[in-house]
């Protein structure tokens, strides 16, 4: 007759402790997002093809402003004023904060079409952005609230928060948004699909707040990691 013998409980610990290590090094490793700036607007996809996100120009954003063929209406760092007002030759004050470049530009050649040329052609380009900002929190490694220069793209507002931390859960980002009617909106995203180029990479807005979810189950070998070295104190002493 075989009889077995009773594990003592410092080999049952043991084999927890082995057990806790082995998982959690499973799902620990370090994550991060490494996002090159591009080179030009057309290599960032926007959170929509057929309703692309532009960008909204603020307070004390600088322009450059371009009139083709009349170089004494061409101006390199017109800067927004306060109020959102940008002072131009011949046609005063006009209107900026809240417009697109394109939406501004179109407003600049209709008040110089009014009383001085015909088919004017004007250029608006966001030189430097000062008004836009993207608070980034959740399950980060750095969180804070990062100014935007001109265009920037889900994945480049996590590169500014220095990526992800090890217990997050890419598959579950939200961006809180306010529109300018004052309505919230709340936006859920796949960065780990965005990452691998599944979907398009989204463009945030000034504003914006980016929250990466935790993942319940990271923490959970996290915590057993943590605990580990004390149990295995505990079997010292059986």
């Amino acid at each position: 007759m075989m009889v077995f013998a009773r594990p003592k409980l410092s080999d049952l610990l043991r084999l927890i402790v082995v057990g806790c290590a082995l998982a959690s090094l499973a799902v620990l490793s370090p994550r991060s997002i490494a996002v090159a700036a591009p080179a030009n607007q057309s290599d960032i996809q926007p959170a929509s093809a057929d309703q692309p996100t532009e960008y909204r120009i603020g307070p004390l954003d600088k322009l450059d402003i371009t009139v083709f063929q009349l170089k004494d209406l061409t101006l390199t760092g017109v800067q927004v004023d306060a109020n959102g007002q940008v002072l131009l030759p011949l046609i005063g004050l006009v209107e900026a904060k809240g417009k697109t470049a394109r939406e501004l530009s179109a407003e600049i050649a209709k008040r110089l079409d009014q009383d001085y040329t015909q088919d004017s052609q004007v250029s608006v380009v966001v030189a430097e952005s000062a008004s836009q900002k993207v608070t980034v929190g959740g399950a980060v490694v750095e969180a804070g609230v990062f100014e935007l220069h001109g265009h920037a793209t889900l994945l480049q507002a996590i590169a500014m928060a220095k990526g992800v931390s090890k217990t997050a859960n890419l598959k579950d980002v939200t961006v809180f948004r306010t529109s300018d009617g004052g309505q919230r909106q709340l936006l859920k995203f796949d960065a780990n699909a965005i990452e691998k180029g599944r979907q398009p990479d989204p463009e945030v807005e000034g504003n914006d707040v980016v929250i990466v979810a935790e993942s319940s189950g990271k923490n959970l070998f996290q915590n057993a990691a943590s605990v580990a070295p004390f149990l295995y104190l505990v079997t010292l002493f059986h």
